[in-house]
């Protein structure tokens, strides 16, 4: 890996179209991006040089619209070099950038197409097309829908995106607004787990201030490669896995797919991978299904790496002390970490995990086998990284350090408090809400109950999804919900116990394990899913999961399901996030018959 670093300062860049100029004049005939095109099934790439030259050819499109400076334009296609390009040219114009999930439910579009009275929506093909047309008539202002498949259908707004460029843009000339840095960016709607999405609206300082503060954590190179195959248009994802890669002139792979995900891994071989908790704890079952057919001491030199491998992590962060059995340590790694990072690639040097909380145990397991993880904590609202841990000095329990052009507090009930350059100018069309998030010192109100330790900030809980028993016992049900699905039979779970005597669980379950338990239970009868063997057999790993746990928090009883909860069937934000209500709402029948005699 060259030690060569070529960050882009921000305040050479100015703002974004800026930065991206700038990469485009430093790196021109570097590789930009690379994609797989399945018309010629394989992998192709664009240089900095040639994205700019497409980026031109965009706006001179974009131009012929009728767009004024300062007005919405959407993407809703899947992460590809468009994606990146009609940000780019669209930024450079001045206009604001609306992302909109692939596959968000066709009402959800439709309100935040309006709110933000977009007039140009880029969408990726067909299903998209299909999804606006049974809300056209809701589309008021919308001009044009561009897709960047052939057209197949009858809409009078749909255009092919190639048939859209005009024939002569290969002499377009790349085009820079007269951008302020504080003048609107983008404005990104939040995948709530309840009520409507607010609109956050996020300056070019905003977002540049961001990622100047993520590339100060860890050293990035034009060497470098992201595997980028989280949704861009969230903003951990944007950030991150794309500005990101701008200002460090590294370059960005575009995954297939997640069904890909695995395959693309081993043939990129990405140095970095911006991820979710999510993909963590499907390897981490996989492997742990894959262990219980192992021989005993297969499952005893895989447990002595990683108990040997976290020794050495916390020595080397000089956190404890030297220890003989770290001598073993060349040799476990060799057979046993080296397996599975080369499942990742064999050439991963950092993941960055944000989203959601990451389990300890499973954070111990990957650092043990030798993967650098730094967890880190944000929200869309500032832009949105708060704080990662950094290589040098991690707690792979806590979110990390706050960047250093952030600072945070705590406020009432341990409520942790930001404020800095990338918190939000504030909600589109919603000025009481932003008066709610944000105070009249400007500190932003993130919601969640945290504590700060030797600079670490650790977060405790979440203000409103904390659930009070009727016994009075107060419990975040998110801590609960993570040490269970731990367990490699528990896919998806969560906890109900408002204003109740006692918590119960509604689970989505592993299929494979759920038919392997049916075989050890068979001896009793025909085991149903929800039968009384199979609650007990299941409330008893449960039991296990969380020894550690106070005994307010045991799980009294349980409705089980293989019926995933999706972002499709509307139970899942598209960043994986449970929705609350809508999961009880659809279980509430299950949920009384659990409390009957209670």
């Amino acid at each position: 890996m060259s030690k060569l670093t070529d960050l882009i300062h921000p305040e050479d860049a100015q703002h974004l179209p800026g930065l991206f100029s700038e990469r485009a004049k430093r790196s021109e005939n570097k590789i930009a991006c690379q994609y797989f095109d399945p018309s010629a099934q394989q992998w192709l790439t664009y240089t900095w040089g040639e994205v700019k030259n497409k980026v031109a050819a965009i706006q001179q499109a974009l131009l012929k619209q009728n767009i004024t400076k300062g007005q919405c334009v959407a993407i809703m296609t899947h992460n590809c070099p468009e994606w990146m390009m009609f940000d780019q040219a669209a930024l450079g114009l001045g206009l604001v950038i609306v992302p909109l999930y692939i596959n968000d439910r066709a009402e959800n579009i439709s309100y935040i197409v309006n709110d933000a009275q977009v007039q140009l929506i880029l969408v990726a093909g067909e299903e998209q097309c299909r999804t606006l047309e049974t809300i056209q008539d809701d589309l008021k202002n919308v001009k044009l829908i561009i897709s960047l498949q052939q057209k197949n259908n009858s809409q009078d707004k749909v255009v092919h995106f190639e048939q859209w460029l005009e024939e002569d843009s290969e002499n377009a000339e790349y085009v820079i607004a007269d951008i302020k840095a504080d003048q609107l960016a983008s404005v990104v709607y939040t995948s709530g787990t309840t009520g409507r999405p607010k609109g956050v609206m996020l300056s070019h300082n905003n977002i540049l201030q961001n990622v100047y503060g993520a590339s100060q954590c860890e050293s990035f190179y034009p060497t470098d490669v992201f595997l980028s195959f989280l949704p861009l248009s969230h903003m951990f994802e944007r950030t991150v896995g794309y500005y990101l890669p701008v200002m460090a002139g590294s370059k960005i792979v575009y995954a297939r797919s997640i069904e890909k995900l695995a395959e693309d891994l081993i043939e990129i071989k990405p140095t970095i991978l911006v991820t979710v908790p999510r993909i963590f704890e499907r390897v981490y079952n996989k492997i742990q299904i894959q262990l219980q057919n192992k021989p005993r001491f297969a499952q005893f030199l895989f447990n002595l790496g990683i108990t040997v491998g976290w020794h050495w992590f916390r020595y080397s962060q000089n956190k404890i002390s030297w220890h003989p059995k770290l001598l073993l340590r060349p040799v476990l790694q060799n057979i046993v970490g080296n397996k599975i990072l080369k499942k990742l690639g064999g050439n991963l040097r950092l993941a960055i995990s944000g989203g959601a909380a990451l389990s300890p145990d499973i954070a111990r397991t990957f650092i043990g086998l030798g993967l650098n993880i730094s967890q880190g904590y944000g929200m869309t609202e500032a832009s949105p990284v708060v704080s990662t841990n950094l290589l040098h000095d991690n707690e792979p329990d806590s979110v990390g350090q706050k960047f250093i052009n952030v600072d945070v507090k705590l406020g009432d009930n341990d409520e942790l408090l930001v404020k800095g350059p990338s918190v939000m100018l504030g909600y589109l069309n919603n000025p009481q809400a932003t008066s709610e998030a944000i105070d009249s010192d400007g500190w932003l109100h993130t919601g969640d109950k945290a504590k700060i330790v030797n600079d670490h900030i650790y977060i405790t809980g979440r203000i409103k999804d904390i659930m009070v028993l009727s016994t009075g016992e107060k419990i975040p049900p998110n801590d609960i919900e993570i040490a269970i699905t731990n367990d490699p039979v528990f896919e998806q779970v969560i906890i109900y116990g408002e204003g109740k005597p006692s918590l119960t669980a509604i689970a989505v379950l592993n299929e494979e394990e759920w038919n392997s338990i049916k075989q050890q239970l068979s001896s009793q009868g025909e085991i149903d899913i929800n039968s009384e063997p199979a609650h007990q057999y299941l409330l008893n790993r449960i039991k296990k999961c969380l020894q550690t746990f106070p005994g307010y928090a045991r799980i009294y009883n349980i409705h089980a399901t293989l019926d995933a909860w999706t972002v499709d069937n509307g139970l899942i934000t598209p960043t994986l996030k449970l929705k609350r209500k809508p999961i009880f709402d659809k279980y509430q029948t299950q949920i009384d018959e659990m409390y009957k005699g209670r």
